[in-house]
């Protein structure tokens, strides 16, 4: 079985889609949440700390997805708070009093779901047993 492929082997127009717009877009969806629903804007961001973790697996290692992972976070807090602040709906959940703070902690929770991710890929692939080692009857007899 081939891992996915890494991040940096796809196409420019894929990772500026996939590392900056869906990050930019889920977090200004998930804003738009916060002034409607507390369990949708929870649920929305639990939907989002996985798909850090999945982003991650696009990487070598842990140190790869947390890169990732900060512009992620950065980029979903920002459009969270941006399009929260657009919407000019009351937040259903309570925010920190300094609401840019926000933005760090979604950047720390990117950080650590990339890094989780990129270290989950890198223990699988090590797991994997080498393509030409196989076993059985479609192995090579020498």
């Amino acid at each position: 079985m081939r891992p996915a492929p890494l991040f940096r082997e796809r196409s420019r127009t894929v990772q500026v889609i996939t590392g900056g717009v869906v990050p930019a877009l889920f977090g200004a969806v998930t804003g738009l949440a916060l002034g409607a629903s507390a369990g949708l804007y929870w649920g929305l961001s639990l939907l989002a700390l996985i798909g850090g973790v999945l982003a991650g697996f696009e990487h070598r290692d842990g140190w790869g997805g947390a890169d990732r992972g900060l512009v992620g976070g950065t980029l979903f807090g920002s459009f969270l708070l941006i399009a929260h602040a657009i919407s000019g709906a009351d937040a259903e959940v309570k925010l920190p009093g300094f609401e840019p703070i926000l933005i760090v902690f979604t950047a720390i929770f990117g950080i650590l779901a990339g890094a989780l991710g990129g270290r989950l890929r890198r223990a699988v692939i090590a797991r994997q047993p080498e393509a030409g080692s196989l076993s059985g009857p479609e192995s090579p007899q020498s």
